[in-house]
């Protein structure tokens, strides 16, 4: 992939991309071309733009030419994952579960090659095809006389929920086994010697490396005594990616409205342009070497670029569009591009009604009717009755707009108390009412269309 790095862990350790890593994982990447994995539960019908580390952790393993597998949890979804918790998650109806299976699937041939004649295709793997199928007599002798009970309530995300009123149930305590059981069947079905995961994962990860270390070595690999610690040890490995934060300390992704996903249904390809374009300076060189394919050469310039120009927001610049590009494809940058320079330009009638719609995603939503119209409905009786709290009053409307605060369609208003018509609305469906630099709120006509 790169003349910078001789291989991915090199490559992924430059990035502060690992948290964790089992003693053998560098020798072993080093080394061998081997096949990998990491799961994804389908909480969702959508991954998140927090999904984007292991991701592109799968991208840069095929990019060195080892093979990729992602697990879709088909099965590890019915029960839920208790990490990061602090209560029980809501169990989902199966119909949903293989719902989002079905979308999470779609999503990830953005980032992956699964063609065929690849000597290392990715490939995507339901653990329903086992989980759903196998007897509890059959698990229990087979999976859970591997663990032990001290070892499994000392798992993080077990302790974090003991030490709360709400305790932990059976059903997302025994979590743990089911996905070290999904490291076992990989391993035996497809040779994956490598799993990969957050770093709020490394415990239940290593229980799946101790896993087919017992089942396949005889023995595992941090018994000293152990006359085949060396050959259990080289059966599994593994690696975990840090938990990625803000330079303030909060979580990556979140917002007031949630983390954005990759569904442009869900988030527009201007929304996902705008989060990474927004990203503080001390952040986007980090992200840049965590989220791009961007190489080290280029990094760096963005990251002098951001010492000597910070203005020129050169390096929030380059991400934005990498990401917007990875996931929404050419025509989606292209779409977030027209949109941001449209609102920079406030020449908003270049946008259609539904990127108008996808750019103000959190915006108050008011409607008239072509009835209102016929009946001569002004501006101030628009946003303040039908306009769903968008300006309380028409005297607070009359005091905005004397005070040059309102336009309409990115045009300043002038008169308060004019008739609208079906002209202020674009593409015959919507009307853009901005108060100040960043409040926008939209009027829709009732059309079909919409």
């Amino acid at each position: 992939m790169s003349e910078e790095f001789n291989n991915v862990y090199e490559d992924l350790e430059w990035r502060n991309a690992i948290a964790h890593a089992t003693p053998r994982a560098r020798e072993i990447l080093s080394r061998d071309k081997i096949t990998c994995y990491n799961g994804f539960d389908p909480t969702a019908k959508s991954l998140h733009v927090g999904n984007l580390v292991p991701i592109m952790g799968l991208v840069r393993m095929q990019r060195y030419g080892h093979t990729p597998i992602v697990i879709v949890g088909g099965g590890t979804g019915m029960i839920g994952d208790p990490s990061g918790r602090s209560d029980e998650r809501k169990l989902l109806m199966v119909d949903i579960i293989d719902e989002n299976v079905a979308g999470i699937q779609q999503q990830l041939e953005s980032f992956l090659d699964f063609t065929p004649s690849l000597s290392n295709p990715a490939q995507v793997i339901n653990n329903a095809d086992w989980l759903r199928k196998v007897s509890l007599i059959e698990f229990l002798r087979d999976v859970g006389k591997h663990f032990s009970i001290s070892t499994m309530l000392g798992r993080e995300s077990v302790q974090t929920r003991m030490d709360r009123e709400v305790g932990i149930s059976f059903t997302e305590f025994s979590y743990q086994l089911l996905q070290a059981y999904d490291f076992l069947k990989l391993y035996e079905d497809h040779n994956c010697t490598f799993q990969m995961g957050g770093s709020d994962q490394w415990g239940n990860i290593l229980g799946g490396v101790d896993l087919v270390r017992r089942v396949h070595g005889g023995a595992v690999a941090d018994e000293p005594d152990s006359a085949n610690r060396e050959a259990a040890g080289s059966l599994a490995q593994a690696l975990a990616y840090p938990l990625i934060t803000t330079s303030t300390g909060e979580k990556f992704g979140k917002s007031i409205g949630g983390a954005p996903t990759l569904d442009p249904d869900q988030t527009s390809p201007y929304r996902l342009y705008q989060f990474f374009y927004n990203t503080t300076d001390a952040d986007a060189v980090p992200y840049l070497k965590l989220f791009t394919l961007l190489k080290k050469t280029r990094i760096e310039e963005l990251e002098r670029a951001v010492h000597e120009a910070p203005r020129e927001r050169a390096a929030q610049q380059s991400l934005a569009a990498e990401m917007t590009r990875t996931v929404h494809g050419d025509r989606g940058l292209e779409e977030a591009r027209r949109v941001t320079n449209a609102l920079f330009s406030d020449d908003l009638r270049k946008l259609s009604a539904s990127e108008l719609r996808g750019a103000f995603t959190e915006a108050t939503h008011g409607t008239v009717s072509p009835a209102d119209l016929a009946d001569g409905i002004t501006l101030a009786s628009a946003v303040t009755v039908h306009g769903g709290g968008m300006i309380a009053s028409a005297s607070d409307l009359r005091r905005l707009v004397a005070q040059g605060a309102v336009k309409i369609n990115g045009k300043v208003e002038t008169d308060p108390l004019r008739p609208l018509t079906s002209a202020d609305f674009i593409d015959d469906q919507v009307m853009v009412v901005q108060r100040g630099k960043k409040s926008h709120d939209l009027i829709w006509l009732e059309t079909d269309q919409r």
